[in-house]
């Protein structure tokens, strides 16, 4: 591919790949465009003339988030955006499908497509690009973030409390304390908070990781750590706990206590703190579950869970009612599905947030659902490889923890719904309504393709700009400094 006769090899421009991600992300337009016309045909018998104008709306949005990112970060992993864009799509495209759903057949045709939660979420879609957007120009180099880690830390502890302290009337919704409802809307701050602690997660085990990797006993061929160094973990664990009982989700105690066991076991390589953290959550959740049933109190709502999840169909009528209808909606589906708008999805309570993979299933099958589950995995899986080949430490914490951040999340929420795990308040990343899940898990992205964008640029080369603006962090205070690590970069 090399330059013009006599120019050697190495010193042709490298190759940003800015076109491949055009070319896909007009592909996924195409989708979005078929799927809202199948959806229109068979819920209203017919297509409409302005079936287009929400695709049209979408592709808008995510053409100037690729022109953003051609500027602010040229040499990003160019499948990252369109992954993105389709399941973002795909949730818009099913939230107008709902909206059709809740309206008279007769009126159908004549439904706006500018209102209705269809059009919220799209509304809410073009908010999340543009701080994404704005997070990379400030954010333009990711190791300038590690010099406000213990703020950020603090920041992300004041919002996962922020729910517990509040009265019920303020927070709860369905039992778990997650949001704060403010009039005309709620936030879910946790949603923030993921993105906060971790920063400071991956700023704490660079400078600690030596010490966290000693070794005291070796069991079964496995190191594990020395008794004093348990300390972080216990905190973390004990945090997760408090959510558990005073939030009463398990998801999100899940979500933060996995972030971490999970961000250290990449930072000292030792499977002995992923089996200390799976055992430690584990006797937790039990113990939750056993003083649930002996003493109740703030047990008592995970208690009734985890009973839930054991055996829907007992209570198939009240408290098992979610999940015996999510259960029956996926099973309807089958392989191929009803076809997109051709269920019934709002059978399913909560169609909207929590069980919008279970409506979804309905429609477009287990094949469908693999396909979505295939672009999550897709999207993990660049996440990690941005973690592998960028050249600092932190940055390779910080990119593995948010890429685990996303599985995990999918995990979390899929398993619920399937009765893999006790149901959670959890959002389906990108699918489900709501605004704080969606700007939140942009931001993500965001930080995604700024670490991508410093793993696949060539070495030696600027940063796109920002937030300590050079490549060691200028701009006020070093950020931590760690070991360049020669690694090949995956193109």
């Amino acid at each position: 591919m090399g330059g013009g006769a006599g120019i050697p090899a190495s010193s042709a421009r490298p190759q940003t790949r800015r076109n491949v991600e055009l070319g896909l992300l007009l592909f996924v337009i195409a989708i979005l465009a078929i799927y809202a016309a199948v959806v229109e045909g068979n819920a209203i018998g017919k297509v409409t003339g302005d079936f287009w104008v929400q695709t049209a709306v979408i592709a808008i949005i995510f053409l100037a988030a690729h022109v953003a990112v051609r500027f602010l970060a040229p040499y990003s992993d160019p499948v990252i955006l369109p992954a993105v864009a389709l399941i973002n799509g795909i949730g818009v495209g099913f939230l107008r499908r709902l909206d059709l759903a809740t309206t008279k057949v007769a009126d159908r045709p004549d439904l706006s497509v500018f209102g209705g939660d269809g059009f919220r979420q799209l509304g809410w879609t073009a908010a999340a690009v543009v701080g994404a957007v704005a997070l990379m120009a400030i954010v333009r180099d990711h190791r300038s973030l590690s010099r406000y880690a213990y703020t950020l830390g603090l920041a992300g502890i004041v919002l996962v409390l922020i729910p517990a302290v509040l009265p019920a009337r303020y927070s709860a919704i369905h039992g778990a304390k997650l949001w704060i409802k403010l009039p005309g809307f709620t936030i879910q701050p946790g949603e923030f908070a993921k993105i906060a602690l971790l920063v400071f997660f991956a700023y704490y085990l660079v400078r600690k990781r030596e010490v966290l990797s000693l070794a005291s006993k070796r069991f079964l061929g496995i190191d594990f750590p020395r008794g004093r160094d348990l300390g972080p973990v216990v905190v973390v664990w004990l945090m997760s706990l408090m959510v558990l009982i005073f939030e009463k989700d398990l998801g999100t105690s899940l979500m933060y206590f996995g972030l971490f066991v999970v961000t250290l076991y990449v930072a000292t390589e030792r499977v002995s703190w992923l089996i200390i953290g799976l055992g430690l959550f584990l006797g937790g959740a039990f113990l939750a579950y056993f003083l649930g049933k002996t003493v109740g109190g703030p047990f008592l709502n995970f208690s009734e869970r985890a009973t839930t999840w054991l055996d829907p169909f007992a209570d198939a009528d009240n408290k098992g009612y979610q999940l015996v209808q999510s259960l029956l909606g996926l099973g309807t589906g089958g392989l191929t599905g009803t076809g997109p708008g051709a269920g019934q999805p709002t059978k399913v309570p909560e169609v909207w947030t929590d069980f919008i993979f279970s409506g979804l299933g309905e429609e477009i099958g287990l094949f469908g659902l693999t396909a979505l589950l295939v672009t999550y995995l897709l999207l993990v899986e660049r996440g990690l490889r941005a973690a592998i080949n960028v050249r600092d430490s932190f940055g390779k914490l910080f990119a593995g923890g948010l890429a685990f951040t996303l599985g995990l999340q999918v995990f979390v929420i899929v398993g619920g719904i399937s009765q893999l795990i006790p149901l959670t308040g959890q959002t389906t990343p990108f699918l489900s309504a709501g605004g704080s899940s969606l700007v939140a898990n942009w931001l993500l992205i965001g930080l995604l393709l700024r670490i991508s964008d410093a793993s696949r640029r060539p070495a030696g080369g600027a940063p796109s700009g920002g937030l300590g603006g050079s490549a060691s962090g200028g701009g006020g205070g070093a950020p931590v400094q760690i070991k360049e690590m020669p690694t090949e970069v995956v193109r």
